[in-house]
C-alpha cells in the first residue's frame, strides 16, 4: 500500500485517480490531505509517506534541500486555478462584478486558506492586492487551515464568500451548493503543483510508478475534469 500526502485542493481529483489506479494495478493508495506546508512539516517530522503532492513547487524543493526527497524525482503534475466562491443563493453578482463583489455590505466574512501554509491562501492575497482591495478587506478574513476548510466556512455560513480551488468548486458534492468566478490567472503567481517521491519511502519504485501514472492521458483527463491544466512540456 502506498501512503500519499496531498494538498487539499486535490481531494476530489486524486481520490478518483487513486481508485482508477488501484483497479488497474491492484496497488492500494491511501491519501492524507492537508495544506502543503503542514504536510511538508509532517514529512520533516518523520511522517510515513511515500510521495508528496504539493500545491506548489516550493515545498517539494525545500524537502529536497533538507534531504527528505530526491531532486531526480521532482516533477510538475498540474497547474491549479483559484476561484471566488459563494453559496448558490448568494445575492452577490460575481458574473458582472468579479472580485469587486466582495465590497458589498452583505459580505461580513471572507474565507481564505492559511497563507503561511497553503499556496491557495497566498494566491488569494496576491489577487486581492492586485485588485487593490486587500487593505479594505483584510479584517474580514476567516482563515482555514487549508483550501478545503476555507470552502467549509462558506458552506456552513460562517463566511459569505471564499477563495478556493476550482477543483473544489467542481467537485460533484459541492457543485450544486455554490457559484464561482474564476480569478484571472495573471492576478496571482501560477499555482504550479509539484510531486516528489520521498527518501524515507520503502516503496520508491511503486511510488514512482504512481507518479508516472499521473502523466498518462487517463489521469490527465481526470485532473482536467476538476479544472487543473497540464503543465507546459
Amino acid at each position: 500500500m502506498l501512503v500519499i500526502a496531498a494538498a487539499a485542493d486535490l481531494n476530489p481529483a486524486l481520490k478518483e485517480i487513486g481508485n482508477a489506479y488501484e483497479k488497474k494495478t491492484g496497488e492500494k493508495i491511501l491519501i492524507s490531505f492537508g495544506s502543503s506546508g503542514a504536510l511538508a512539516q509532517q514529512i520533516r517530522n518523520g511522517g510515513p509517506y511515500d510521495a508528496f503532492f504539493s500545491a506548489d513547487m516550493d515545498y517539494p524543493q525545500q524537502l529536497i534541500k533538507s534531504g527528505e526527497a530526491d531532486a531526480n524525482n521532482l516533477s510538475q503534475y498540474a497547474i491549479g486555478k483559484l476561484v471566488l466562491w459563494v453559496p448558490a443563493d448568494s445575492p452577490l453578482d460575481l458574473e458582472h462584478q468579479g472580485i469587486k463583489a466582495l465590497l458589498d455590505s452583505s459580505v461580513k466574512k471572507i474565507a481564505i486558506a492559511n497563507p503561511q501554509q497553503a499556496p491557495y491562501g497566498r494566491a488569494a492575497i496576491a489577487a486581492l492586492k492586485h485588485a487593490g482591495l486587500y487593505d479594505q478587506l483584510a479584517d474580514k478574513f476567516v482563515v482555514g487551515e487549508n483550501v478545503s476548510q476555507a470552502a467549509q466556512f462558506v458552506e456552513s455560513g460562517n463566511a459569505q464568500a471564499g477563495f478556493i480551488a476550482l477543483a473544489h468548486a467542481l467537485a460533484p458534492q459541492v457543485q450544486s451548493k455554490g457559484k464561482y468566478w474564476e480569478v484571472p490567472p495573471g492576478d496571482y503567481p501560477p499555482l504550479d503543483q509539484g510531486v516528489v517521491v520521498l527518501a524515507r519511502s520503502q516503496y520508491k519504485t511503486e511510488a514512482a510508478a504512481f507518479v508516472a501514472y499521473l502523466k498518462t492521458k487517463e489521469a490527465a483527463d481526470m485532473l482536467h475534469k476538476y479544472g487543473f491544466t497540464a503543465p507546459q512540456k
